[in-house]
């Protein structure tokens, strides 16, 4: 089996993870860094590998496969040059700033045979994969992210920064076309909204929920499903769930047999995995559009309700 060369282009807080999890895969090499600071690539390097490359020419010349982590704003550039020399592309989510520059990717990649993973994580939680096994027609979910402020990603609000990975989980379990949305949010550290809710209908008729927040004390990732025959309860973070059913008149309460694992690890393998033989990954650059055109549309709903706009219109 040949082995796989790959290259983290932005290796900061999130591409680190992925220069430290590509040094440690079977059957592939981390070969190349690339960084606009090139301390911090000598630093990522020293500690897991790699050439620093000093412009993208030379990355994309030795390099099969690579996880673009940079700033959003970047992604298209980026990626189109990248996907045009023949790489790989694992891109991190938001897969760009707009609808049009996400599409544009996905039919780049397609027109050079080339695979476009996007960095939605959650899609590899072990706990989400054991849940969907015990999924069927869900009608109600709620849905709950928070986190303490990050420091990072201030370029963006938190529906883009975190709830864009519970949109394209529920894009992907709900699979119908959504009819309403209805969302607040409020900015409180950010210029972008910092915590935010939204209600989502679908066209079947389902109804899902959603809170996020970057300004929490504690750390929470759960999803609850509610269908016909069973309530379903997941915490992506501890990685366990739980179903309620009705079984003779009582109700029973099941575990979600887990078998834990970390997610990066298992999306950057898959990634790897789809690059060598040519597999549709498991998020592509066609699903992640429909996630981010979706938390856009959310995101222009609260900014266009934003107190501080009205008042300076006024």
């Amino acid at each position: 089996m040949n082995t796989i060369r790959a290259g983290v282009v932005g290796p900061g807080s999130i591409g680190i993870n992925h220069a430290r999890i590509y040094s440690e895969l079977p059957d592939c090499d981390l070969t190349a860094i690339f960084d606009a600071n090139k301390a911090h690539a000598d630093r990522v390097a020293a500690r897991y590998g790699g050439k620093v490359c000093t412009t993208l020419e030379e990355f994309a010349s030795i390099v099969d496969v690579a996880s673009v982590a940079t700033p959003t704003e970047s992604h298209h550039e980026v990626g189109t040059y990248l996907l045009k020399q023949g790489k790989h592309l694992l891109i991190e989510k938001p897969i760009a700033t707009n609808t049009a520059q996400a599409l544009d990717l996905a039919a780049t990649a397609t027109a050079h045979n080339r695979i476009l993973q996007i960095g939605h994580i959650e899609r590899f939680n072990p706990g989400l994969e054991a849940l969907e096994q015990q999924l069927a027609n869900p009608r109600f979910l709620e849905v709950t992210r928070l986190s303490p402020y990050p420091n990072r990603s201030m370029d963006i609000g938190v529906v883009l920064d975190v709830m864009i990975h519970d949109l394209e989980i529920l894009l992907h379990l709900v699979r119908s076309p959504v009819t309403s949305v209805d969302a607040v949010g409020i900015a409180v550290l950010s210029k972008g909204e910092d915590i935010a809710n939204v209600r989502i209908r679908f066209e079947n008729g389902c109804v899902a929920n959603l809170t996020a927040s970057r300004i929490s004390r504690d750390k929470v990732r759960k999803i609850r499903i509610f269908q016909e025959d069973a309530y379903l309860s997941l915490n992506y973070q501890k990685q366990n769930g739980y179903i309620l059913r009705l079984k003779n008149g009582t109700i029973k309460r099941e575990r979600v047999k887990v078998i834990k694992g970390e997610p990066l690890q298992r999306e950057l393998a898959a990634f790897v995995t789809c690059a060598r033989e040519g597999l549709q990954p498991r998020v592509t650059g066609r699903e992640a559009a429909a996630a981010l055109d979706l938390a856009i549309r959310i995101t222009k709903q609260i900014e266009e309700a934003d107190p501080r706009k009205k008042a300076t219109a006024v």
